[in-house]
């Protein structure tokens, strides 16, 4: 029996609450950012829950810091956040045919890292609903957690405001980690960006690219390399709707 719409909603809405934790403490710190530049707690939410993209946003933060000019923030976040588009057009992939084009672009709105490892994580169609979701608690714990971090974050140590960076990276290995356990095609390819990441940050003219620049170019190397060794063989329309 295919899935309801509101089941699939909470079912998002619970797979997101790990990344949404995540978020609102990692947020933190671009608040102290935020703060700096003089925004208000309600400016620093709304910045975030307008663009919830870390690095992005730091980039941002840091232009505008450095008075930039509108059109050089625009190229800033352009360039920040290109992986997006990636991520968008592989998670264009995981929709029905007959998807209504308003639902892609309201989906398109929230892709993020770890939220699109979830999306990717479904077997079969996916029902933008699951993402609509997903959504909530990672929008809610982003803004949140800057305009806290706003309010609060100039009463914390240093030490605390840095080690709560690290719920991040270990929320996102706990998305990874799942579906490397069922494939050694995944998990390899992950061992392989572990190793290629390293050497982009150590070889000359691959450190001087920016951290969104590597992860589109380790992408597509890594993703074309998938598809061309492992390519995954479709099953029939009906059954993966279902």
């Amino acid at each position: 029996m295919p899935e309801t719409h509101g089941r699939a909603a909470l079912r998002g809405f619970r797979d997101g609450l790990p990344i949404g934790l995540g978020y609102l403490a990692v947020a933190f710190s671009l608040g102290i950012q935020a703060k700096h530049l003089g925004m208000t707690p309600f400016q620093g939410f709304l910045v975030s829950l307008l663009c919830n993209a870390s690095a992005g946003e730091y980039a941002g933060f840091t232009a505008i810091a450095g008075s930039a000019a509108l059109a050089e923030l625009a190229l800033v976040m352009l360039v920040a956040n290109a992986r997006y588009l990636l991520m968008s057009a592989a998670l264009s992939q995981k929709f029905h045919p007959d998807t209504p084009f308003f639902h892609r672009l309201l989906v398109a709105f929230d892709v993020t890292d770890e939220i699109f490892g979830l999306a990717i994580a479904r077997p079969g169609y996916l029902d933008p609903f699951y993402l609509y979701g997903a959504f909530i608690l990672p929008l809610m714990g982003w803004s949140s957690g800057t305009a806290l971090g706003i309010v609060m974050g100039s009463l914390l140590p240093a030490r605390v405001v840095s080690a709560l960076s690290v719920a991040l990276y270990g929320m996102f290995i706990a998305v990874i980690i799942p579906p490397a356990r069922k494939s050694r095609v995944v998990l390899l390819l992950v061992l392989i960006s572990f190793a290629l990441s390293w050497l982009c940050g150590v070889l000359p003219g691959l450190s001087s690219l920016t951290g969104s620049a590597k992860v589109i170019v380790l992408t597509l190397v890594l993703a074309g390399a998938a598809a061309a060794l492992f390519p995954v063989e479709e099953e029939g329309g009906d059954d993966r709707a279902a």
